[in-house]
């Protein structure tokens, strides 16, 4: 019986959502049993997510993301921008632009590198509202803006974000009213900018989300709290990202740094 190779892997981060990076021939190789342990950050490489890099064929590559609990959402912002760096870095680019497929359509991706770190401004596609909902949680009345920015989100407003999270962030996001689950983003404007807290479906607490940036923005632009087609700043616990948002068509940009931190293997187990 012969010795099975390692597994080479990046880790990239966008803003601290950081990601375990595969880049792969085929989709059926990678063991999806494996990402929860992969993920661990005591026992494992320690990550939000796993991101596959596949061929694709209507653009540069394909990005599967796999979240750490297994669970596969539609869309990942912050990982577009880490796969959009793997890719350009692969193949000896510095700037320019790349069409990764994603589970919520292909994604015009603008970049510009230099060694480990790049700016990526990504075409998110069009973000829609998706109604209000009131819950009350743990005796507290919250209402919801929904948003589908590729994937679900339920945005509220409230006086401090990082702190209600703790409370509030996982009984919103597996709420019986959200059949599969939903990212959860508590938000207020300070010094402006939005300042968002977010807990994302199938992760947890996180530094940062792409997608959830880009549907807080799009909430703000729709209540007339920020100008549609100007860049709003939307500052999350990892850093800021510019939103541009389109209220007349939901077509949405997003731009922010995607960093990596450093190359690996990983031994498969027996």
């Amino acid at each position: 019986m012969g010795v099975m190779a390692a597994q080479r892997f990046e880790k990239l981060e966008g803003l601290g959502n950081d990601f375990i990076v595969v880049s792969l021939d085929a989709e059926a190789s990678f063991d999806r049993a494996s990402v929860p342990r992969l993920c661990d950050r005591r026992f494992g490489i320690g990550a939000d997510g796993v991101l596959l890099v596949l061929p694709s064929a209507t653009a540069a590559a394909r990005m599967l993301v796999i979240n750490a609990d297994g669970s596969v959402p539609e869309m990942c912002g912050n990982g577009l921008r880490c796969v959009v760096l793997s890719v350009a870095e692969q193949r000896g680019l510095v700037r320019g632009e790349l069409a990764i497929e994603t589970d919520a359509g292909v994604r015009a991706c603008l970049f510009e590198r230099g060694g480990d770190a790049g700016v990526v401004d990504v075409d998110m596609g069009r973000v829609r509202s998706a109604g209000q909902r009131v819950l009350e949680i743990a005796g507290v009345t919250l209402d919801f803006t929904l948003a589908d920015a590729g994937n679900p989100h339920a945005i509220a407003y409230c006086g401090d974000p990082e702190s209600d999270l703790m409370t509030f962030g996982l009984p919103v996001a597996t709420h019986p009213s959200f059949p599969h689950g939903t990212n959860v983003e508590l938000v207020r404007w300070k010094d402006g900018a939005i300042e968002v807290a977010v807990w994302e479906r199938g992760v947890g607490r996180t530094l940062a989300c792409g997608t959830g940036a880009c549907a807080v923005a799009a909430v703000a632009c729709a209540r007339g709290e920020a100008k549609s087609g100007t860049p709003v700043r939307v500052r999350l616990p990892g850093g800021e990202l510019l939103i541009t948002h389109d209220v007349t068509t939901g077509a949405t940009r997003m731009k922010g740094p995607a960093r990596r931190v450093f190359r690996g293997e990983w031994a498969p187990q027996s």
